[in-house]
């Protein structure tokens, strides 16, 4: 594979943590064209292109690339003792003829005003200078900076080139001079001086620098260069920004990015291993693979994973996260030293995935990156997360519901840049998958990540490392070290935890794992809040069980199922206790209180800045909760905000953010703050923080009734060592052992807490007194102190000790605290009646002046609001009432125009029935009209065939005769002769038709002229008669949505329709006694004939 930072070409250079070259020739033409600024002659544009053409030419076919434009000064070693700039640094003038003139000039100090001045006409101004605490570098001057623009695609050129026109076009009498410091080698800073004063303007680190170009060469920025560089620690709170600059002419910008090409590729020297060659050096790597997918609400989750394959849902979205950490320690394999020494990830090239074993490497798809950089917390790590999209059709396989005997192949590697290696170095980790349906949900799963240790080979080469091979040695098995000690150690976090900060929502499990419940590991310091890992894991048993509960208790939520209560004893699932706890408060679908929670966050509250304090103090071992500012720590903010602006009696109580951030771990800001409210009223929770704790007080009279009972030998000791209640059960009634306890150990409480009340504090209380009871009584008050602080929280880590715990507090009885209540309100009305009354009165005044004053406070509020609501429902009064009054002028208008469409309906109606008679009237006449031109026809056609009988008969008797006389006339040699010049040949005589024939043949025509206009007669009535009808069917469909305006025009088309069939029908009238004259001139001929 290529190196990653070699040039494609000399006009564009990508930097940092993706280096790309682009030219800027190959964009597309599809992107808008813009117009040339500045220099509108054709022919110099021409001139120009044409030399930036042939020195593209001249440097591609140059062998060492870049590298000849690097001043032999640069190549020079340097004494270890040099502490001085080289007296004669080389200046580099470029002459008219294109070529480098080296110039020498005695420079003591980077002074950008110190280099020499150009005019505006030649090609360039740069020098390179060499210094051994900075590094050479180059200077380019009288560069003129047009600006910077903010851009959200830094590594998109398109976008590059359009801030570059936008600026080119702007700052044409705004841009300001320059100069710009390019650093040799990767490690240092691109500088930008004010060319005046020589001040120092910006400063850019060469990493943070993530693109480089060059403007389009036919265009008015062909003078124009531009990168883009970050700012911000993290990539989540990146700003990218895109700082364009032109030169004096287009040939320059070549030589600066050559200049930045050269920078980018580059080590410092005092970096270069100056040793002699070791060959053969080993390096290790842990590389470990997680998936994620996306939920409903876009936040993506880690899959579950058996032991060897991971379980993927089709048709989701999903990340996949690769963390490459160096291996911990150093070993001997293979008779091949391995080093300490640590290989710098600079940049992913690539992150590639496909289905399959043994996958080739031009088989292997490219996946888009999501980000990629060192880890947050642990420099030495570096983290690459990229998209898989499974609707790809290339990835069919592995977006396919596998049977459950089987199991898909997966390919997943990663191109890596490494500084020192000369080129990147593909990692290839090969797993296997199974996909189940979308709609899947997982009981019982591990979140480990897969971990494979590879081993690096390395080559010392001439400048650069060679690699000799990359083994994969197989999946290990990394034990996270314990951050429960002393101080919290980040960079032990594993690759899953610090992936899972990416995520909107944090998981549900604490990311750092306790270890077991060795005391004498351990330090003094106290356990941090929110520590200890919660697994998973449950057994498959256990899991049928809530199977078979969930559903009823889900369609039934007010009643408990049957077998619900020792579950939950036992222990909820990680993965169900959100829905549990919701279930068991009776909360599981209270909109009316989460919509209460969206108002009430938008509101002001007095406390904000104690909740901001102790927010920051709440689990700050839990990755959710341990950056300031973050996700976790902004939830829980606003939490605690709207319970303190809810609950105006007590408002924000210290220590509740701890039970707040516990539920927040299972369940959204609304839903945490529905059962979190039921726990302080319904539970009586709020109770203790109210008339100056005096519900406290009685809480640790009955607990010290019951350790007096219960647990004599303890409560002795602690009464001779002057150990009283409050000083450690406090924050365990307050908090509900949320503060100091392990989170396996919190959920759990939790679970039997919702289910039983108050109750379980006494008896979790009995429990850790009774399983400590042997260290408790050897302790002196000091000693007894600080177990209670240090120690008994660290005793807990252990899931099986906690779970003893439990077992022995849910057998214990607590049956006596109505009865140690009693007894106590008995003694405070006894102390009452012997306290002197002066004092009790004071007291008593005391708190009824702060009730007043309380009082008073909420009577303000409440008259303000009164005021306020007066006003604004005076103002919605006047609007109802304006409202009200067009309501009415509308309404009654409209109950007028109902009047007038009745009236017009009624109108309408008549007019309708009168037209249905006439219609009815005019189709009657058009049947009795039809019917008797068809009796006509009918007459006509039986005449016809008459006289065509009687002409056949006349024809053929008239030929007869004919021929006979033609006979006659032929025998007569006379009569031949005189008629043959007449009538020609015999046979072909003709003689002159009779008068009756003629007569015939006239009455024929005039009967075939009758019988057409009779049969154009009847068509017409035909159509006239389907008019009507069909203008009838109109009319009745369409009369009673019909207007007055239309009615009356179809009243019009109906009397001119009238009018019209009237005088076609005086046409027909007229017509039958034409056509019937022939006919009785013919039934009368055969009566003329026979007489």
């Amino acid at each position: 594979m290529e190196d990653c930072s070699s040039l494609r070409s000399s006009d564009s250079a990508g930097t940092s943590e993706e280096y790309e070259i682009i030219d800027s020739q190959l964009t597309q033409d599809s992107e808008p064209q813009l117009n040339i600024a500045n220099n509108g002659n054709m022919d110099d544009l021409q001139q120009e292109l044409t030399e930036v053409m042939k020195e593209k030419t001249s440097e591609n076919s140059s062998p060492s690339g870049t590298e000849n434009k690097v001043p032999p000064a640069q190549k020079e070693e340097k004494p270890s003792n040099q502490s001085v700039i080289a007296e004669k640094p080389t200046t580099v003038t470029s002459g008219d003829d294109g070529s480098a003139k080296p110039e020498e000039k005695s420079v003591k100090e980077p002074d950008p005003l110190s280099y020499p001045r150009m005019s505006a006409s030649d090609d360039c101004n740069f020098q390179t200078i060499e210094n051994e605490d900075s590094g050479d570098y180059t200077i380019f001057n009288r560069v003129m900076y047009l600006g910077a623009a903010s851009i959200n695609a830094p590594r998109s050129e398109s976008e590059i080139q359009r801030n570059m026109a936008i600026l080119n076009a702007q700052a044409q009498e705004q841009a300001l001079e320059v100069s710009v410091s390019v650093p040799s080698n990767s490690e240092g800073c691109v500088i930008i001086y004010d060319a005046a004063t020589g001040t120092e303007m910006a400063r850019f680190k060469i990493d943070s620098i993530l693109f480089c170009a060059r403007g389009k060469v036919d265009m008015s920025e062909a003078k124009c260069f531009a990168f883009t560089s970050s700012h911000g620690e993290t990539p989540e709170n990146a700003i990218f920004q895109c700082h364009v600059f032109r030169c004096q002419i287009p040939e320059a910008v070549a030589r600066v990015l050559i200049t930045f090409a050269a920078t980018f590729r580059r080590v410092p020297k005092s970096k270069q291993i100056k040793d002699e060659k070791q060959e053969g050096k080993e390096h290790f790597f842990d590389i470990s693979l997680e998936i994620k997918e996306e939920d409903s609400k876009g936040n993506f989750n880690v899959v579950p994973r058996d032991k060897e394959f991971f379980k993927l849902r089709t048709n989701i979205e999903k990340q996949l996260i690769l963390t490459v950490t160096p291996a911990p320690g150093s070993t001997q394999m293979g008779g091949i030293p391995s080093t300490n020494e640590e290989l710098h990830v600079e940049r992913c090239f690539g992150l590639l995935i496909a289905p399959g074993r043994r996958v080739k490497h031009a088989d292997m798809n490219l996946l888009e990156m999501v980000s990629m950089g060192s880890n947050v917390n642990d420099k030495k790590s570096y983290v690459i997360s990229g998209h898989w999209d499974p609707a790809d059709p290339i990835f069919d396989v592995l977006n396919q519901e596998t049977p459950k005997d089987r199991r898909v192949s997966m390919t997943v590697a990663i191109d890596l840049v490494m500084r020192g290696i000369q080129e990147p170095v593909r990692f290839i980790i090969e797993t296997k998958v199974r996909v189940y349906p979308q709609n899947e949900r997982f009981w019982y799963f591990s979140k480990k990540p897969l971990v494979h240790l590879f081993s690096l080979k390395l080559k010392q080469g001439d400048k650069q490392y060679i690699v000799l091979s990359v083994d994969n040695l197989g999946e290990v098995e990394r034990w996270r070290p314990s951050t429960m000690s002393l101080s919290l150690n980040l960079s032990s976090l594993t690759s899953s935890t610090l992936s899972s900060l990416s995520t909107g929502r944090s998981p549900s499990i604490a990311s750092i794992e306790t270890p077991g419940c060795d005391d004498d590991s351990d330090d003094d310091e106290p356990l941090l809040s929110g520590s200890g890992e919660v697994s998973k894991d449950c057994p498959q048993g256990e899991l049928d069980l809530w199977r078979q509960v969930l559903p009823k208790w889900q369609a039934a939520p007010q009643q408990i199922p049957k077998g619900v209560s020792g579950l939950v004893k036992r222990g909820i699932p990680e993965a169900l206790r959100g829905e549990v706890w919701q279930l068991l408060c009776g909360c599981s679908d209270d909109k009316e209180m989460m919509e209460t929670y969206k108002v009430l966050i938008t509101k002001d509250c007095a406390s904000e800045q104690g909740i901001r304090r102790d927010i920051n103090r709440t689990f700050p071992a839990h990755d959710y909760f341990k950056e300031a500012g973050g996700v976790g720590q902004d939830a829980l903010f606003k939490i605690s905000k709207a319970y303190a602006v809810y609950d105006e009696e007590v408002g924000y109580c210290q220590g509740l953010s701890f039970l707040a951030a516990a539920l927040l771990l299972h369940m959204p800001e609304e839903q945490t703050f529905c059962v979190l409210v039921k726990i302080m009223f319904d539970y009586g929770l709020r109770d203790l923080f109210k008339d100056g704790f005096e519900i406290l007080h009685m809480r640790f009279y009955q607990l010290g009734k019951l350790m007096e009972e219960q647990l004599p030998e303890i409560w002795l000791h602690f009464q001779e060592q002057g150990v009283e209640v409050h000083m450690f059960a406090s924050q365990w009634f307050l908090t509900l052992y949320t503060a100091k306890f392990p989170l396996f150990m919190v959920f759990h409480y939790l679970d039997v807490f919702l289910l039983t009340g108050v109750d379980s504090v006494f008896q979790v209380a009995l429990a850790l007194l009774q399983m400590s009871k042997k260290e408790l009584v050897s302790l002196d008050f000091e000693g007894i102190l600080k177990y209670f602080r240090v120690s008994l929280p660290k005793k807990y880590r252990n899931e099986d000790v906690a779970r003893q715990l439990f077992k022995l507090a849910t057998s214990l009885k607590v049956k006596k605290l109505k009865k140690y209540e009693k007894e106590y309100l008995a003694i405070k009305e006894q102390e009452a009646l012997q306290e002197d009354p002066v004092v009790r009165l004071e007291r008593e005044n005391r708190r009824l002046l702060e009730d007043n004053m309380r009082l008073e406070r909420e009577n303000d509020d409440l008259a303000h609001e009164l005021v306020t609501s007066k006003i604004s429902m005076r103002h919605s009064l006047d609007k109802l009432e304006d409202k009200f009054d067009n309501l009415n002028k509308e309404y009654k208008s409209i109950h007028s125009q109902l009047g007038d469409a009745e009236e017009e309906k009624k109108r309408l109606l008549l007019e309708a029935n009168q037209v249905k008679e006439l219609l009815k009237r005019e189709v009657d006449k058009g049947d009795i009209e039809s019917q008797r031109n068809l009796a006509i026809i009918a007459d006509y056609k039986k005449i016809c065939s008459q006289l065509s009988e009687r002409l056949d008969k006349e024809q053929a008797a008239n030929a007869q005769t004919i021929n006979m006389y033609k006979v006659k006339v032929s025998k007569c040699e006379k009569c031949s002769g005189i008629l043959s010049p007449v009538t020609g040949p015999p046979g072909e005589l003709a003689l002159e038709e009779s008068p009756l024939v003629t007569k015939l043949h006239q009455q024929v025509r005039e009967l075939e002229l009758e019988l057409a206009q009779t049969k154009l007669a009847l068509v017409e009535s035909e159509c006239k008669n389907q008019d009507l009808v069909h203008q009838l069917g109109t009319a009745m469909t369409e009369l009673q949505a019909a207007k007055n305006t239309w009615f009356q025009k179809t009243l019009t088309s109906f009397s001119s329709l009238k009018e019209r069939t009237a005088a076609g029908a005086s046409i027909g009238g007229t017509t039958v006694p034409t056509s019937g004259a022939p006919g009785s001139g013919l039934q009368r001929q055969p009566s003329k004939e026979s007489s």
